[in-house]
């Protein structure tokens, strides 16, 4: 059973980026890319400069579930009206008003689009229900390209390959051990457990430690998994794959739509996308790592 892939096949990658995102991202694969962003963002936090500006923001330590929503959300917005649609130009005004205040390095903003790249494409390589069609994996780097444009930032290889082997080297480079990475890193892992049951928490913790590599391990200071647990986990993953390939088409997309969202129950209805992130900084956030000027 083809699906969509037929229909993604016949668009061109470059001119039809959007389209073929959203095909992949909201008919195809949707509880995928939701589960590869998770981590992707996760991955994020192995970087000592990343962590230590969100251990200061304190938003993990204080808001976590709405700090995940948010980002969610708004990514989600994006993604199903597209970059330039007045929804999306609204989301990516408030992205860019909440990254605006803050010191962040250009290579660290180019190095979380390259997890949103990347990442989802890994996770469906190993994962996924059928393989992904080469126009998808060049459909996400020119969406992301053309989303970090519209972010401000700068330098974005200009294809797919030069923008992976940045991703790469950016990592060998910078995962390092940190305090912070290791506090970030265990709320994140609380955050991810407290979507289960009291009783099933600690399992979730292992699970969760079960799915990240070396490097992301080493980083963040966590003992690893048994190996059964790694093992169970992507055999589960796999199991799933199968099941997904014998169900008919999914033929509502279900981008932008957020079914499990704790914060805002009931969005997009019920919140305006100007309402989503943080207002204003912290009034004691060190000057470090507020944006001068």
């Amino acid at each position: 059973m083809t699906r969509h892939v037929d229909r993604i096949a016949g668009l061109d990658p470059v001119r039809d980026h959007l389209e073929i995102y959203q095909i992949s991202a909201g008919l195809e694969f949707p509880w995928d890319y939701t589960r590869a962003l998770e981590f992707a963002l996760f991955r994020t936090y192995c970087v000592p400069s990343i962590s230590r500006l969100l251990a200061a923001t304190r938003e993990f330590r204080d808001r976590p579930q709405k700090r995940y929503d948010d980002t969610a959300l708004l990514m989600a917005e994006v993604a199903a009206h597209g970059y330039d649609s007045p929804r999306g130009k609204e989301a990516l005004r408030v992205i860019n008003r909440g990254h605006g205040r803050y010191a962040i390095s250009n290579d660290d903003m180019l190095y979380v689009l390259s997890t949103f790249v990347y990442d989802p494409i890994d996770w469906l390589e190993r994962y996924g229900w059928r393989p992904l069609h080469d126009n998808e994996r060049l459909a996400a780097f020119h969406y992301y390209r053309e989303v970090g444009k519209r972010m401000g930032i700068r330098d974005i290889p200009g294809s797919f390959d030069e923008f992976r082997r940045f991703k790469v080297d950016y990592e060998q480079r910078e995962f390092v051990y940190s305090d912070t990475n290791r506090e970030i890193g265990e709320y994140t892992v609380e955050l991810f457990a407290g979507w289960f049951p009291g009783f099933l928490r600690p399992a979730a913790r292992l699970g969760v430690r079960g799915m990240l590599d070396e490097p992301m391990l080493r980083a963040f200071g966590f003992e690893p998994a048994p190996r059964w647990v790694t093992a169970l986990a992507g055999a589960g993953l796999k199991t799933r794959a199968f099941l997904v390939r014998m169900m008919p088409p999914r033929r509502k997309s279900v981008l932008g739509i957020s079914k499990n969202n704790r914060t805002y129950p009931g969005y997009p209805d019920g919140h305006d996308v100007a309402e989503l992130g943080a207002q204003e900084a912290p009034g004691d956030l060190p000057a470090e790592h507020l944006r001068r000027g």
